[in-house]
């Protein structure tokens, strides 16, 4: 048997390559040394400089991985916790007042399993507005998180998740309705 046959075979292009090696290097130099409580317009800066779509009043965190700036779009006021890890080899889009909390991770791609060869597969993952992405939490690849819903602490949300809905555990299933008391 040809080991060549089974060989994962990248897809990425030159240009997309050199870009991912230009971000890795600006994030491990300028991004990911500085404080956590100050220079959080100069992270923006920086991913913006790589083609993030960024809103006001955005805090990303200087741990916060980010696989590949310009598949980003944040609304405004988004945080992005410490240690989120947003695998975005597709397009993450997420709308304003928007909290991704610690550790979470948001992941556009995946490998084809059923091939020895696991070709790369990606979807995008859309998030609504006032949505709380809890800590810990898996949002797989084509998932959609429409407004104001909740992903629990360590929720695996591999299916959409309707407006309101709260979601818990692995597969994420229904909790509960999310009630927003008037303030």
């Amino acid at each position: 048997m040809s080991i060549t046959k089974h060989k994962y075979q990248s897809k990425l292009s030159t240009r997309s390559k050199v870009a991912r090696l230009g971000w890795d290097l600006t994030y491990w130099l300028l991004f990911r040394t500085t404080p956590r409580w100050a220079l959080a317009k100069w992270r923006v800066f920086l991913l913006r400089c790589f083609g993030a779509t960024i809103g006001e009043g955005c805090i990303v965190s200087p741990t916060c991985r980010i696989w590949a700036p310009w598949n980003l779009e944040l609304g405004s006021l988004v945080c992005l916790g410490d240690d989120v890890d947003c695998y975005c080899v597709d397009k993450i889009t997420i709308g304003s007042k928007v909290a991704v909390s610690q550790r979470s991770f948001l992941c556009t791609a995946s490998h084809e399993i059923n091939t020895y060869q696991r070709a790369l597969t990606h979807a995008p993952i859309t998030i609504g507005d006032h949505v709380w992405i809890c800590a810990e939490a898996f949002v797989a690849p084509g998932v959609t998180i429409d407004h104001s819903a909740v992903v629990a602490a360590r929720a695996v949300a591999i299916r959409d998740v309707a407006a309101f809905e709260i979601v818990g555990g692995n597969p994420a299933q229904v909790i509960r309705k999310r009630a927003i008391e008037a303030e």
